[in-house]
């Protein structure tokens, strides 16, 4: 654990002292921020509009209109922005030498992959954590279900792990930054949208098509419900990417 950590605060060096990172992440608070201010805009006209004809805010939800809709964008602006941010994870590396040299350091490859993956993470939710500010803000002005946000904001989590794995699967199969980040939101797009076939498939197809989505398991922890089987599907997604990241790398290990 010792030596993921020094090779996580590694790659942190790395990130804060590029401006890569302050570029993604004013790109993602602004598209993040204007998507929040259209959804709080229509809820305020809404709002108006009930109060006006009824003479009370009936039958309006804070959390279905505002908070639930703002956290599926963010997992969609995150969809673009995280290949952006594990690009460099292993394709940097390689180009610039330095792989080789990290290889023959006392450290395993397993420590490695997991210390990128542990930085990669703790970008993520630093971004996260400064787009908490419209979350704050309903949560003095209104009254939204603590619960939702709670289990949204935990479902978002694990929705990034995905992205993470599958970025870091696909930096280290190339040695070009811009090669990695397309492959990396090809492999994210297709997992998000794979459900959207189960329409048009069979009923047994359908349903294996649904539960590989990763949207369907999303919408789960949206509503307030957080189920093992969304957990498992998460996490195993998550193992099944940084174990196909360690093969790649253990093949040209010996190239």
């Amino acid at each position: 654990m010792k030596n993921t950590w020094i090779i996580a605060k590694r790659d942190l060096g790395s990130f804060f002292s590029s401006p890569v990172f302050y570029s993604v992440t004013t790109v993602f608070l602004i598209l993040y921020g204007i998507v929040f201010f259209i959804l709080l805009n229509s809820f305020s006209f809404a709002s108006f509009q009930t109060h006006q004809l009824r003479g009370a805010d009936i039958g309006l939800n804070l959390n279905e209109m505002v908070i639930e809709p703002s956290f599926q964008q963010m997992a969609v602006i995150l969809l673009f922005i995280i290949p952006l941010i594990t690009m460099r994870s292993f394709a940097e590396e390689k180009k610039s030498k330095t792989f080789a040299l990290l290889l023959s350091s006392p450290v395993r490859l397993e420590e490695i992959i997991l210390g990128k993956f542990l930085a990669c993470m703790i970008v993520i939710s630093l971004m996260m954590l400064l787009s908490g500010y419209s979350i704050g803000y309903l949560v003095f002005a209104g009254q939204p279900e603590i619960g939702p946000i709670l289990t949204g904001y935990l479902g978002i989590f694990l929705m990034t792990g995905c992205y993470v794995s599958m970025g870091l699967f696909a930096s280290s199969l190339t040695d070009n930054q811009i090669i990695a980040a397309v492959i990396g939101f090809g492999i994210a797009l297709f997992i998000w949208f794979i459900g959207w076939g189960a329409q048009a498939a069979g009923p047994e197809l359908g349903q294996i098509l649904e539960y590989l989505s990763l949207i369907t398991h999303l919408q789960h922890f949206l509503k307030g419900l957080i189920d093992s089987s969304d957990l498992a599907y998460y996490l195993s997604f998550i193992l099944f990417g940084l174990f196909l990241t360690h093969r790649v790398l253990e093949s040209s290990r010996w190239r």
